[in-house]
């Protein structure tokens, strides 16, 4: 483990009460849907483990979440769940038409393209990097389709119009109305059925962060900061683990946050153990940005720091995800000396997933991006129901684990510079 193996004073060896902060990746849908996931998918890995968890829903002002009550190893947990919520920016930046979502495309290609990062990001995973050039030919396919059919059927009202009036001016009229009608009511269609799709929703998503270059928006900074102060809070309660889960771009957000309370002196050396899981990560999209500089410098210290254990979960079955690439060194921000952070560990999908199951998710890629928050019917040492609701804290449970060996360490991204 890259971490000291000598747990922090008067850190208990058991947890009996736990905070969970979870930080969801770029997500419009309402909260609720993770509770039920962790209801349904939690009762599942109960099943499958011989343990006992009980979810009981609970909603006040300002935030969302539930509490857990887990009877693991004859021991019982209390959890208390928080969605960080930042659903609504997500919202808000995906208000845009048709013609808008076409011109984000571009911009988003050229970003990518012009700064180098989609070629070195190819040397890493090709995986999302496929998912991230997904949207891109999907809308491209959907534009070809829109127009061939509006010149199809545009010719189709210029026969017509041509042949009720004898008329060439009407012919002409004809065939631009039809194409016109037909482009516009196909490409509508298509952003129809996007929730079977996820064109628009994934353009959107690469578009969020590269449309500044890697720098995060002011709307979500002040968000972070929310977040920063919520887990603030947790750090003086009389709680055993303050636990931050960041899934998928929730990840990167995740380690602005903790960094920021690092730096600033505002995690208490007396408070809870304070851990950090990272999930189905895709940081190196924002990181190897050429404006990403807050964020390299957040890894680095994050990859140095003594008071947060930083266990980053991912597989290789994940094509959505940079799959057993350490952030901090794939990124070319890793100390020369001092390293500790993160702990790269593979959830082995085709390992932890029976034959039958696996058959079953192979080919639903979204549905596999979430796998980590749901149950596994060959669990090995990575049990997410475990982590967040059994009475050992994240450095206990890992302290002897060795990183995945197939880990990705070659600094590969053109941009090191990091904020001052």
């Amino acid at each position: 483990m890259h971490a000291t193996d000598d747990r922090p004073p008067g850190k208990p060896a058991q947890v009996r009460r736990r905070q969970v902060f979870y930080i969801p990746g770029y997500d419009p849908i309402h909260p609720r849907r993770y509770r039920e996931l962790y209801r349904k998918e939690g009762a599942a890995q109960a099943e499958i483990s011989g343990y006992q968890i009980d979810l009981i829903g609970r909603q006040r002002s300002g935030s969302y979440g539930w509490q857990v009550t887990g009877r693991i190893d004859g021991i019982e947990t209390e959890a208390e769940f928080d969605v960080l919520v930042w659903a609504d920016i997500v919202r808000d930046s995906m208000k845009l038409n048709i013609a808008q979502t076409y011109l984000l495309m571009a911009r988003t290609a050229w970003t990518y393209i012009a700064t180098g990062a989609l070629w070195r990001l190819m040397r890493l995973r090709k995986g999302p990097v496929i998912a991230a050039l997904y949207p891109v030919g999907m809308l491209m396919l959907q534009l070809v389709l829109a127009l061939l059919l509006g010149h199809i059927l545009g010719h189709v009202a210029a026969f017509f119009a041509g042949h009720v009036t004898l008329n060439t001016g009407a012919m002409v009229a004809g065939y631009w109305i039809g194409f016109a009608v037909t482009v516009a009511v196909l490409l509508r269609w298509f952003r129809a059925v996007d929730n079977k799709l996820y064109v628009y929703y994934l353009m959107h998503d690469y578009a969020y962060s590269a449309r500044s270059k890697g720098a995060n928006p002011p709307e979500l900074e002040a968000r972070m900061a929310l977040f920063a102060d919520q887990i603030e809070r947790a750090l003086h309660t009389d709680v055993d683990e303050v636990l931050v889960v960041g899934h998928s771009s929730g990840a990167h957000l995740a380690v602005s946050v903790l960094a920021d309370l690092l730096r600033a002196g505002r995690v208490p050396q007396d408070g809870p153990a304070l851990a950090f899981l990272s999930l189905g990560q895709v940081m190196p999209m924002v990181s190897f940005l050429p404006d990403a500089h807050r964020l390299r410098r957040d890894l680095h210290e994050l990859s140095m720091q003594t008071r947060v254990a930083w266990v980053d979960v991912t597989a290789p079955g994940d094509g959505c995800a940079f799959a057993l690439c350490d952030p901090v060194a794939v990124t070319g921000v890793a100390p020369d000396q001092g390293k500790r952070w993160p702990l790269v560990v593979s959830a082995a999908f085709t390992k932890t997933l029976s034959p039958e199951r696996w058959k079953v998710l192979r080919w639903r890629f979204f549905r596999l991006h979430f796998q980590y928050l749901c149950a596994f019917d060959r669990p090995g040492d990575y049990d997410y129901f475990q982590i967040t609701a059994g009475p050992m804290t994240l450095a206990d449970r890992y302290r002897n684990r060795r990183p995945s060996a197939s880990r990705i360490e070659n600094p590969v991204s053109k941009y090191t510079n990091m904020a001052a």
